[in-house]
């Protein structure tokens, strides 16, 4: 590995405009034609949705929802714990994008302490303490709704089961035959039934697991349900990537003198995770996407909203501009959730060394 990291990449060849049109879209006879096939396509289904968007579609079904479309039913007056949540994170994803280029450790262990502090923070401002409370009045989570709950949902969801998942995937690799044995019959049954089904067992079976005293919200429990099936998932990707580690990388660390424990964190894990980035985002996208499945066991996320926004009066019928919102939101979080990916691919040089 050191060699290969001593050997000196050859500089990417620059081209020009017309260079790159040749190369990549006029190279061959087939080529050509497939890109005049692609642009006709597109030209023919770009003008008429530019049309229809510009001329024909009644965006007044959006434009007087969008509160509705955000926050849903959390009470208007107490809207500001959402923006103070957003701001948060939008500040910590400031700094972090500042300081991306520094490797002081300091200022690294600073930003991961942050964030780590901005998920019982932001819950604190969104949930607040007891009704009798002045400053942060108590909002139960069966009013929580939107994209506030789409986010909820798919940001819990992902925090909690990487690290689950990480565990069930070591476990899976355990030479102790009864973990083994455990995880991997809890990956394969998770596996094997889709999320609809983890999500009903959730909201029906969960409840009595647990002491009577205990009850949680309908929300609490999609989350458990995601959160388990997810794991599952995470664990199988963190698997392939342990799976790709050579053998050799194991040796060289036993032969440091380090501990299972130490192999494992220092040596294995890391370039275990680094190789399965693509895998590990993908999954956290179509988990992002399939919490509009909550809307079937009585949560209103963003796609719930949307159902309930066109059976108003004045709205009936408005389908398309409905949708074509929602589906524009869920694009623009893919969109940055896959682009973050790259970015850290690159920085990382996954598939390059």
């Amino acid at each position: 590995m050191i060699k290969e990291a001593l050997v000196e990449k050859p500089p990417r060849e620059e081209v020009g405009l017309l260079e790159w049109l040749k190369r990549n879209l006029f190279s061959t006879w087939y080529n050509t034609l497939l890109t005049f096939v692609s642009l006709a396509f597109l030209f023919f289904v770009g003008r008429a949705i530019i049309v229809w968007a510009l001329h024909t579609a009644r965006w007044e079904v959006v434009t007087t929802n969008i509160k509705v479309f955000m926050i849903g039913r959390y009470p208007a007056s107490e809207a500001w714990r959402v923006l103070a949540s957003l701001g948060v994170i939008l500040l910590l994803t400031a700094l972090t994008w500042v300081f991306r280029k520094l490797r002081g450790r300091p200022i690294r262990q600073w930003l991961i302490l942050g964030w780590l502090l901005s998920f019982p923070l932001i819950g604190v401002l969104l949930r607040g303490f007891s009704e009798q409370n002045l400053f942060l009045p108590l909002v139960s989570s069966r009013v929580w709704s939107g994209l506030l709950l789409t986010l909820v949902l798919a940001i819990v969801g992902i925090t909690a089961s990487f690290p689950l998942g990480l565990i069930l995937a070591l476990g899976r690799r355990s030479k102790l035959p009864v973990i083994k044995i455990l995880c991997t019959i809890y990956i394969e049954t998770i596996r094997g039934v889709p999320l609809i089904s983890v999500l009903f067992m959730s909201q029906l079976m969960l409840p009595l697991f647990l002491p009577p005293h205990i009850r949680l919200s309908t929300v609490m429990r999609a989350l458990t349900g995601i959160t388990l099936f997810s794991a599952a998932y995470t664990a199988e990707n963190v698997r392939g990537g342990l799976a790709s580690v050579p053998v050799g990388q194991y040796e060289a660390a036993r032969s440091l003198g380090l501990s299972n424990v130490l192999m494992m964190v220092l040596i294995v894990l890391p370039q275990a995770l680094r190789a399965v980035i693509p895998a590990i985002v993908g999954q956290f996208i179509s988990l992002f996407k399939d919490t509009t499945l909550v809307v079937i066991v009585g949560l209103l996320d963003l796609l719930g909203v949307a159902k309930a926004v066109t059976g108003q009066r004045q709205f009936i019928g408005l389908h398309q501009e409905v949708y074509f919102f929602v589906a524009l939101l869920f694009f623009i979080f893919c969109s940055l959730m896959s682009r973050g990916s790259r970015r850290l691919e690159r920085s990382l040089g996954v598939g390059e060394r």
